[in-house]
């Protein structure tokens, strides 16, 4: 069985750029491309003895999704955002599991693993959370201002500007509370298998007073759900890849700084002076502060690209408890 907190039990978060990069067509070819791209860095850890477990952002393709259903609700009924979100950890669990999988077997470590599994994740949210009042999560497709207009006027979305550019669709995103699967995907990892898991931040489910459960009309943040299961799972060392370089004070500005070495108090303290934008960094800084907070060891968040390297220390933003 793993040890609690050591450093190389490890949960690994992936933008949604991991499968789709912005101004990508979003062909089959890119997802490959981009699956193994990511593989490529985690099979690179699991030979030097890291006990891996995977999450994953799926902005850009519940988007797809929901436009897909939207396109042919005259002929076929739509589904709710969960039962979207379930089919994204299917479509890209599956991408996942099976670039991990021929990368090991081409970089001849097959059998330091028992295999690759992807699970569909339910994510607890709270009946009572503010968020279902305030829409703030990006999902879909980048659109011009006036693409935007005309979506919120035909479709009643709220659109607004994404901060990496262009406007894009903002769903409800409450808070994880609970991530309802947490013991198998802790049995499947201690057990050798790398476990791909909470993807999309996990399906959105409210625990009623009964104990049952049932879906709810949102997208959870994969990076806070990332830090529950984390936490859940007892990690030592939690990596959040995207698509900048790591964690930036006045970012986009003249004198904007890139914090290579940062402890808890200290990303806190920038956090509470608003250096972190809530669509963009701020949900990020949040889920390693409190991965931080509730014992692990340590966090890093750089680019995706950069993936080994940031791992490593190498590259991007390291935050440290203190």
């Amino acid at each position: 069985m793993a040890v609690e907190r050591d450093e190389k039990y490890i949960l690994i978060a992936l933008g949604g750029n991991a499968f789709q990069s912005k101004g990508e067509a979003g062909t089959p070819e890119n997802y490959w491309r981009n699956a193994y791209r990511a593989a490529e860095t985690i099979v690179r850890i699991v030979k030097e003895g890291y006990k891996v477990a995977i999450t994953h952002g799926n902005g850009p393709q519940v988007g797809i999704i929901l436009e897909w259903m939207e396109r042919s609700k005259d002929k076929i009924p739509p589904m709710n955002m969960d039962i979207a979100g379930a089919m994204t950890q299917g479509w890209l669990g599956y991408l996942l599991m099976q670039a991990i999988q021929n990368t090991l077997i081409r970089e001849g470590v097959r059998d330091q693993v028992k295999g690759v599994v992807a699970i569909v994740n339910q994510v607890a949210v709270g009946r009572d959370d503010p968020a279902w009042k305030n829409p703030t999560k990006y999902v879909g497709s980048y659109y011009t201002e006036e693409e935007a207009k005309k979506l919120m006027e035909e479709k009643g979305w709220v659109v607004k500007p994404d901060p990496r550019g262009g406007w894009r669709r903002v769903v409800p995103s409450p808070n994880p509370v609970e991530n309802v699967e947490v013991g198998a995907v802790k049995k499947l990892l201690n057990d050798g298998w790398i476990v791909i898991a909470s993807g999309g931040g996990g399906i959105p489910v409210i625990r009623n007073e009964d104990g049952t459960l049932q879906g709810s009309e949102a997208v959870i943040d994969k990076d806070l759900a990332g830090e529950v299961l984390a936490t859940g799972l007892g990690v030592g060392t939690f990596v959040i890849l995207t698509d900048v370089e790591g964690v930036y004070v006045n970012f986009g500005k003249p004198d904007q700084k890139l914090l290579r070495e940062v402890t808890v108090s200290e990303l806190e303290k920038y956090y509470k002076e608003g250096h972190f934008k809530p669509g963009s960094m701020g949900p990020k800084v949040l889920a390693v502060m409190r991965f931080l907070r509730h014992g692990g060891k340590k966090a890093m968040i750089g680019h995706l690209h950069k993936g080994y390297d940031v791992i490593k220390g190498l590259s991007g933003t390291k935050v440290l408890p203190g």
